[in-house]
């Protein structure tokens, strides 16, 4: 797989909570330099990306970043917030709880009513695998399929683990066609990011591709 192909499927990430805007300008021309399908970056800076990417490069940001607990009417406030600062794509945290609890209706009501807020905005959807069961991935994979967000994704990439090869795999076997499936957490080189792109990943979260690839350019 060709490194510009593997690139254009990277949503170039930049998260942790001590970014600067000089960093998170600087992920944006990595982003811009390198052809990546979006840059990621936390909500509080989302204004100011679009101010200084002027349409180049779409922005992606994150909602109930990283834990999901917060309340629906917080998410979606958070989300049109987002939008309305020049947010393109929403990735947003389910309630890990709620799941537990078995709470499934309100995990799809609070999903579809954060994708409305997003009108035509790309929606992923964060589980956590590595804090679900198999049978709970299983159950997100037919929530997430119902409820029309655009992408299941595995990990925020701040829990105990990232993506492994075998939840793509179960998400692929396990979703609708429409929904498109994103890997994150601990992918740090093309090869990884191939891999991972081979196994059904059509978006790959980094923080660490990019700016190698830019490094070697």
């Amino acid at each position: 797989m060709e490194i510009t192909e593997i690139i254009s499927k990277v949503d170039h990430t930049l998260l942790r909570q001590d970014a600067t805007w000089e960093q998170i300008r600087a992920t944006c021309d990595e982003g811009m330099k390198c052809g990546t399908a979006s840059v990621c970056i936390p909500p509080s800076y989302v204004k100011a990306a679009a101010e200084y990417l002027r349409g180049r490069l779409p922005i992606c940001t994150v909602i109930g970043f990283p834990n999901g607990y917060s309340t629906t009417a917080v998410k979606v406030c958070e989300t049109t917030d987002a939008i309305r600062n020049g947010a393109d794509e929403i990735d947003m945290v389910i309630n890990i709880g709620w799941v537990k609890d078995n709470r499934t209706d309100d995990i799809l009501r609070e999903i579809r009513e954060i994708k409305k807020a997003c009108g035509k905005k790309i929606l992923k959807v964060i589980i956590e695998t590595c804090l679900l069961t198999e049978e709970e991935k299983v159950t997100m994979c037919r929530i997430v399929s119902e409820s029309g967000a655009d992408f299941i994704k595995t990990s925020t990439g701040f829990s105990k683990a990232g993506a492994t090869l075998e939840d793509i795999q179960l998400f692929k076997a396990n979703v609708a066609p429409h929904v498109r499936i994103k890997a994150a957490g601990g992918i740090g080189s093309p090869e990884e990011a191939a891999a991972f792109i081979e196994a059904g990943a059509s978006r790959i979260g980094s923080s660490r591709i990019a700016a190698g690839v830019k490094a070697e350019r």
